[in-house]
């Protein structure tokens, strides 16, 4: 039986939620009852039709716009969300750069891009978003993570994207740890490859990406009060993958 909680009454902000993976699990938060903030940096187009899907399936949506590297920025998404809809229950954190060339090849300005965007982003907004959770004494933070970042997977090609992954990773343990104690979680999920990826991958594990639905479903399963219990852990998913026997 396929898990869908009951999230009526909450507020959900995905960022990057306009397109892609981010589009997709927006929605199926959406579908499970939460009111949802369709975040995007410079996709406003994309993200208007986003949040007027949810409307036409009989939700709530709004759209934001912010850069989440600048503290500045992160603050007023959060200010507006906070006037339009209501402080932030749920925080998925979907946003993140990569740049699929050898380290040596990929200039100081990307390097720092995808550093920012995927780890800074996901501190920013996960630390606005904690004082209205540890207020109401309840919040769900979900981060997205890359499969192969808790066995600190240092492929040269894409170098600083695994970096960025590692330290969400670390640093998704470390607020499990520090929110313990306010009736918050905050966990992370962590795909391989997803069936739009725009990184060349030769061997799908199971002849096959992973499925939006892949990945909404560990997704859903740390919204729910049946993982009130559970934090600071990861769900890979990659399909069995074994990294190691990579030729």
């Amino acid at each position: 039986m396929e898990l869908r909680p009951d999230l009526s009454g909450r507020t959900a902000l995905v960022t990057g939620s306009a397109k892609r993976v981010g589009r997709e699990l927006l929605l199926s938060i959406a579908d499970c009852g939460a009111d949802v903030v369709v975040h995007y940096n410079e996709s406003e187009a994309a993200a208007t039709a986003t949040a007027e899907e949810v409307r036409e399936r009989g939700g709530t949506a709004v759209t934001a716009q912010a850069d989440i590297t600048d503290p500045d920025a992160v603050d007023k998404l959060f200010d507006t969300v906070e006037a339009e809809v209501g402080s932030v229950d749920i925080l998925v954190n979907n946003v993140g750069d990569f740049d699929a060339r050898h380290w040596s090849d990929i200039e100081w300005e990307s390097w720092r891009n995808v550093v920012e965007t995927t780890f800074y982003g996901t501190v920013l907004c996960s630390r606005r978003a904690l004082p209205a959770m540890r207020d109401q004494g309840w919040g769900r933070i979900v981060n997205l993570g890359f499969a192969d970042s808790d066995r600190m997977h240092a492929h040269p090609v894409n170098f600083p994207y695994f970096v960025a992954k590692t330290g969400v990773l670390m640093f998704t343990r470390m607020l499990a740890a520090d929110t313990s104690d306010d009736g918050i979680t905050v966990n992370a999920v962590s795909p391989f490859a997803v069936s739009n990826t725009e990184a060349g991958v030769e061997d799908f594990p199971r002849g096959r990406p992973a499925g939006f639905e892949d990945v909404a479903a560990p997704l859903r399963f740390f919204l729910s009060d049946a993982a009130a219990y559970v934090s600071g852990e990861n769900v890979a998913v990659d399909g069995g993958r074994l990294p190691e026997f990579d030729a």
